[in-house]
């Protein structure tokens, strides 16, 4: 849902919206690299034509739902969200790896979280010694049960009211609880500048942006509008955040989203996305494109923005990466897997950007990571 909220996370949503393509993932060489590519490295076999932002992509883990991965603040490590059943879990738990000399393909990396109920949203604290991530382990230890999939009905998310915020160390330690209040609370990440947090909280009602200290203190409201306020980043000055939302107007269309949100649910099938000031002030949609639009991070300039979206597939399960202006304009297409690419974050220096994505996954459903050096 993080990245999109997808702290989608919680196992890669929307790539499920995308099961009747899973064949389509183990597409060629050849369908990837082509001849208007001669100013790249012709064996960076990952990479499809046209990708010209992105060049020697590494694939970094190698089965199930892998997502949600963020830099920390000295661009050489990686915490992600993961539900491998090679690494003996049920749902998904959060991990920790290095960028360079990562062996995930034959080698569990450090797992941060308990191993007990479901894990989302992990983000680097300043230092690089603790990770922010939400759980639901303090309301049970096993998985939270999914909401049953009804054929021809609406794609739906859990929003999980055991959802609390914590910091954990390196070596898989709690050592602090920054919520507790009644409700879904998760979708935490951290401002640049390391004073901070952002996440989404249903403490009143709705699912709204709230600000804290990285104490957990001076908790403050941000959003108020009815709807889905998730997948929070600030920008590289800390002084914007960018997000996307849901925004039902009708009285029919409020009416769904407050029914399915009391039965702990939300329909992430339109969503745009938006900016304001750090303070909620300034609030601006910047997308009107349709369908899904989430998972937004800030270009290193501070006036770009990456996000994911279906707005060009025809038949609502192709996501891929876009960039755009920070008003909205100049949309760009930065990725073209077939099936689903999402949740790209820069790392701080600018240089790199991790992503997951369905390529290279051998007709699977497996949705991996994947990093890429980035070219202007």
């Amino acid at each position: 849902f993080c990245g999109g909220g997808l702290k989608i996370i919680g196992a890669i949503m929307l790539y499920r919206i995308s099961i009747l393509l899973a064949g389509m993932c183990s597409l060629t060489a050849s369908s990837r690299i082509g001849t208007t590519d001669h100013a790249f490295d012709l064996h960076d076999s990952l990479r499809y034509r046209n990708e010209r932002h992105l060049i020697n992509i590494r694939q970094l883990t190698f089965g199930g739902d892998n997502a949600e991965a963020y830099w920390s603040f000295d661009n050489r490590n990686l915490v992600f969200q993961s539900n491998n059943p090679r690494w003996g879990v049920q749902c998904d738990q959060i991990f920790f790896t290095p960028v360079e000399g990562s062996a995930m393909a034959s080698t569990k990396p450090t797992m941060l979280s308990t191993g007990k109920g479901r894990t989302t949203c992990p983000f680097f604290l300043p230092g690089d010694t603790a990770v922010l991530f939400a759980s639901t382990h303090l309301g049970d230890s096993l998985c939270p049960k999914e909401p049953e999939r009804k054929p021809g009905g609406k794609y739906l998310w859990p929003v999980y009211a055991s959802y609390d915020i914590f910091v954990a160390d390196l070596q898989g330690n709690i050592l602090k609880q920054l919520t507790d209040s009644k409700g879904y609370d998760a979708e935490a990440t951290l401002s640049p500048r390391g004073d901070k947090i952002v996440f989404t909280s249903m403490r009143n009602g709705d699912l709204d942006l709230y600000t804290m200290n990285v104490d957990g203190s001076e908790v403050r409201q941000i959003t108020h509008e009815a709807g889905y306020d998730g997948g929070a980043f600030f920008s590289p000055d800390g002084s914007s955040i960018v997000f996307r939302a849901s925004r039902p107007q009708t009285d029919v269309q409020i009416s769904e989203y407050r029914e399915l949100l009391s039965q702990g649910l939300v329909a992430p099938t339109e969503m745009e996305i938006f900016t304001c000031d750090a303070d909620g002030s300034n609030m601006k949609q910047i997308t009107r494109l349709g369908k899904a639009n989430w998972a937004p991070f800030y270009h290193p300039s501070g006036k770009k923005i990456l996000f994911s979206s279906n707005h060009k597939g025809t038949r609502g399960f192709q996501f891929n990466i876009f960039m755009m202006n920070e008003d909205g304009s100049g949309i760009e297409q930065i990725t073209h897997d077939p099936v689903f690419d999402s949740f790209p974050m820069f790392s701080y220096d600018g240089k790199k950007v991790v992503f997951s994505s369905n390529r290279n996954n051998g007709g699977t459903r497996n949705t991996n990571l994947f990093v890429a050096e980035w070219v202007e």
